[in-house]
């Protein structure tokens, strides 16, 4: 057992790991408006999210080993990593995939346990950067694209992540008014009815065009490690057990839920009915398959979030703006916040020499897991409580600060 292997494996876990904060982060973007306007009920919502997720995560894999290519200089650009990496058996790339991962699944579960849907592929990028910053500069950052090409932190990132709810909120703006005009004067039974059935179908779409694009991110980068580490050569294709591990860990993730980020899409922002939720759900598919056609990397969450703000702004229902406040005020410090984790990690990692430094490192993500689960049980919700009344002052998806801490 060498240390390198030690961090190859570590890596890897940690990886899957993400790719499980990524499915229950993200279930609320497919089906927290099925949920609240109960067109499934909770659990059959989140096992059907489940298995389009994970028939999502085998039905492409095209991008997968240059997904990281946009916005970081870690690999060359067909894929292989940067020779200069590759020294003690690919440790320099590997304590960045580590650190970078590692400020990923800290965000993401800081987020969920404050009931914030938040982008996991930003904190995802986000960490990386951070990570790479710490390792090689500045200067491994693509910050921004040449020429006419819109690439880097900002073409990627930035500009898609500020447009998307902006596109969304105006695509499903217009659709809610057009579907309650349309439906004007049908029995508000028969219309409820048909909506419900009608959001089966949309949110089924979202989860899997979900599927198809988040778990192509994990699938790469542990197949950068396997070819860092000398355990995998072909830069053209992902190792089946990689794209099986992949997939059933974005699938489990989804399976249980995620409901604090449910509760807050599906009660939090608006009150929505079946044609709203539909509205919302249809918004969000053609404004995520459209940009996937045209090669802009949206963010599912802003696309969700901006849908659904959408359905309250069509039928002049009444927005939480304080809730959408903070949601995008979350927005706007994830890639910092998890580029901040994401660069202490790798100091911390490589500080402590190639035995301990990586151990360490696992070690604090597993502590904080455990301590931010834990403070998730003060006030759980789940499947039992995540349609409840939202009340004006809601902290049901907020954790309270301990005394021993204040004092």
């Amino acid at each position: 057992m060498t240390p390198e292997l030690v961090l190859l494996v570590l890596a890897v876990v940690t990886a899957l790991a993400f790719d499980f904060t990524n499915g229950f982060h993200d279930t609320a973007n497919a089906m927290a408006t099925s949920i609240a306007t109960k067109a499934l009920t909770p659990k059959v919502a989140v096992a059907l999210c489940a298995v389009l997720n994970l028939i999502g995560a085998f039905l492409s894999v095209e991008v997968a080993l240059t997904v990281t290519n946009a916005v970081i200089r870690i690999q060359n650009p067909d894929g292989s990593p940067r020779t200069e990496l590759l020294t003690d058996g690919g440790r320099p790339l590997l304590m960045i995939l580590l650190a970078g991962l590692i400020g990923a699944i800290v965000w993401n579960l800081f987020t969920w346990l404050r009931g914030l849907p938040s982008s996991s592929s930003h904190a995802m990028f986000g960490g990386l950067i951070g990570a790479t910053i710490a390792g090689l500069g500045v200067n491994g950052v693509k910050w921004a694209g040449e020429g006419a090409k819109l690439d880097g932190v900002v073409g990627k990132i930035i500009l898609p992540g500020l447009a998307s709810p902006l596109i969304a909120v105006l695509v499903a703006t217009v659709g809610t008014w057009l579907v309650f005009r349309i439906a004007r004067g049908v029995p508000e039974k028969v219309m409820d009815k048909g909506f419900r059935w009608g959001q089966v179908g949309t949110a089924s779409l979202v989860s899997l065009a979900h599927g198809a694009n988040d778990a192509q991110k994990t699938m790469g980068v542990i197949t950068l490690a396997l070819i860092a580490s000398g355990h995998w050569v072909d830069t053209h294709a992902i190792p089946l057990w990689v794209k099986v591990a992949c997939a059933g860990a974005i699938a489990t993730g989804t399976w249980l839920g995620g409901w604090r980020i449910i509760r807050t899409m599906g009660k939090g922002l608006v009150e929505i009915s079946s044609p709203q939720g539909m509205a919302a759900e249809a918004s969000s598919a053609a404004v995520i398959l459209s940009s996937s056609q045209l090669g802009f990397a949206l963010s599912t969450t802003h696309v969700a979030t901006g849908s659904i703000l959408g359905s309250g702004l069509g039928r002049r229902a009444e927005v939480r703006w304080s809730i959408a406040g903070r949601m995008g005020l979350a927005w706007l410090i994830t890639l910092p916040c998890a580029g901040l984790v994401g660069a202490v990690m790798w100091w911390i990692g490589t500080s402590l020499g190639p035995w301990l430094g990586p151990i360490a490192i696992f070690m604090i993500l597993v502590v904080l897991s455990l301590w931010m689960w834990l403070h998730s049980r003060i006030k759980p919700i789940g499947h039992h409580n995540v349609n409840d009344d939202w009340e004006p002052e809601d902290r049901s998806t907020t954790v309270p600060v301990p005394q021993e801490l204040v004092r």
